[in-house]
């Protein structure tokens, strides 16, 4: 097996609205604006987004950008941030992580600013990572884990050909101390 920091990945990839790029020291503004404009929607999710509970700073998604990328150079997790192509705009958070380089295996994650949900950027974003997955990183598998009740997330997993596995109940629990079921999708080659 390759080094994990010697496999090749792109810092960037373009999709037909989307450019997907690596976060980069200066994106933390552009993030933090997302994150406050998104943060009521986001914490209802907060037993599957846990950092979403505290309160957002420039300075936290600063270090968030700057922690990805020496991930991503590392190799332990591939994040990407979308940008609207026609204006720059940030739109959404996307990622492989929790790697298993070995089978290769990966975990999906996304989520998407307020303003951006229901117009197919995240699928769009979502899509082009399963295939980086897939196509360029050989992966066997690629796994999703969405909050039993966020049916958005669901359905993303299904528009993008991920199969439901099963639901693990009373795995996470919320801000709440509310125990939550999560659902396990997956694509597999």
């Amino acid at each position: 097996m390759t080094a994990p920091i010697l496999v090749d990945a792109p810092t960037e990839i373009e999709t037909p609205r989307l450019l997907l790029r690596c976060p980069r020291a200066g994106d933390g503004a552009a993030v933090h604006a997302a994150v406050v404009e998104s943060l009521q929607e986001l914490r209802v999710w907060s037993a599957s987004l846990p950092w979403a509970i505290a309160e957002p700073s420039v300075d936290a998604s600063e270090m968030f950008c700057r922690e990805s990328q020496a991930a991503f150079i590392r190799r332990t997790s591939l994040p990407y941030l979308a940008f609207e192509r026609s204006s720059g705009r940030f739109i959404a958070s996307t990622s492989l992580h929790r790697i298993h380089w070995e089978m290769p295996r990966f975990e999906l994650g996304f989520w998407c600013r307020s303003s951006a949900q229901r117009q197919g950027y995240t699928r769009e974003a979502a899509r082009a990572l399963l295939e980086l997955a897939f196509t360029g990183l050989g992966a066997r598998r690629v796994e999703a884990y969405t909050d039993e009740l966020n049916l958005a997330s669901r359905q993303l997993c299904v528009s993008v050909g991920m199969a439901l596995e099963g639901v693990m109940r009373h795995e996470r629990v919320d801000r709440s101390r509310t125990l939550r079921n999560t659902c396990v999708f997956a694509a597999v080659r």
